[in-house]
């Protein structure tokens, strides 16, 4: 079918049937008992901004290709390994920091605004909730718009290092080979070699973007935060997400344990569905806004 220019970005988007008039029904009903709404997000709900996912069927990366993200242990241990991460999302950055929040991340807001949602947690690093303008939110596994120094902790916003890089790399061009999720291109070996990456301003230590790369955990100081903000609410909406990572999927056992009922929008199967109260298989920019 096709999609008109102001309609949402659905090239990484899986199929799926419009949302039934019953399951709107379900939801409208799950929203309004809610008092305290506790959400969690996942890529899901960025895909119709024009963000791939890693996970979708067909149109994920990993459906797409064998290429995986980067590994924590990797970027710490290895400098080339630096310096390809920050080659590829330094092509990718201009892109990827351009993406704007969609019709689903503007409800959210609304239902923070309104005193619906109590809190909203976000597994996405792409700052698409907090440029919809929500503030009750946890980035559970940071944000790629700021960057940090390993030695040091000092911080600086990734737009910052944007003009770091291009000062280091007047000469260096590349051009992408696909787009991948995160701000990450697909570059040649050959492309990379010569890519200079600037060290801390302070220290002279290894700058990384302020994220959980695969392999890390999430600090123990944020996740209790979390586990406080459920249990002052009073159910669980997962948007978004299949759940397949554990950092995430701790906090709907929490809320399985705590006997919350739980929705799940999401296209396709989750980890949840055998224990959700409510499982929706739609578009979170085409459901959540019949929601009121």
């Amino acid at each position: 079918h096709s999609v008109s220019r102001t309609s949402p970005n659905l090239a990484f988007v899986p199929a799926c049937l419009p949302p039934d008039p019953v399951d709107v029904e379900e939801l409208q009903r799950f929203v309004s008992n809610s008092k305290r709404l506790f959400v969690m997000t996942g890529a899901g709900i960025s895909t119709e901004s024009g963000i791939p996912d890693y996970r979708s069927e067909g149109v994920g990366l990993y459906a797409r290709t064998d290429r995986r993200p980067i590994q924590h242990a990797e970027f710490v241990r290895s400098a080339s390994a630096r310096q390809r991460y920050w080659a590829r999302n330094f092509v990718g950055w201009p892109q990827f920091s351009s993406h704007q929040p969609n019709r689903a991340h503007l409800v959210l807001r609304d239902w923070e605004k309104l005193g619906k949602l109590h809190w909203l947690v976000t597994q996405n690093v792409d700052a698409l909730h907090a440029k919809a303008g929500s503030q009750r939110m946890t980035e559970l596994h940071g944000c790629t718009h700021r960057v940090f120094c390993l030695d040091c902790g000092d911080q600086i916003l990734r737009s910052e290092l944007q003009e770091h890089f291009e000062a280091l790399n007047p000469t260096w061009k590349a051009e992408a080979f696909g787009v991948a999720p995160d701000g990450d291109v697909f570059l040649t070996d050959e492309q990379v070699r010569n890519f200079q990456v600037p060290a801390c301003r302070k220290c002279g230590g290894i700058l990384k973007p302020d994220v959980t790369f695969f392999g890390d955990t999430v600090s123990q100081e944020k996740v209790n935060f979390v586990h406080q903000r459920l249990a002052e609410s009073d159910s669980m909406l997962v948007a978004g997400s299949s759940m397949q990572v554990y950092s995430g999927y701790r906090f709907a056992l929490a809320a399985r344990e705590k006997q919350l009922p739980i929705a799940i929008l999401n296209i396709g199967p989750t980890r949840l569905d055998h224990f959700a109260s409510l499982k929706l298989n739609s578009r979170c920019g085409e459901l959540l806004p019949l929601i009121v």
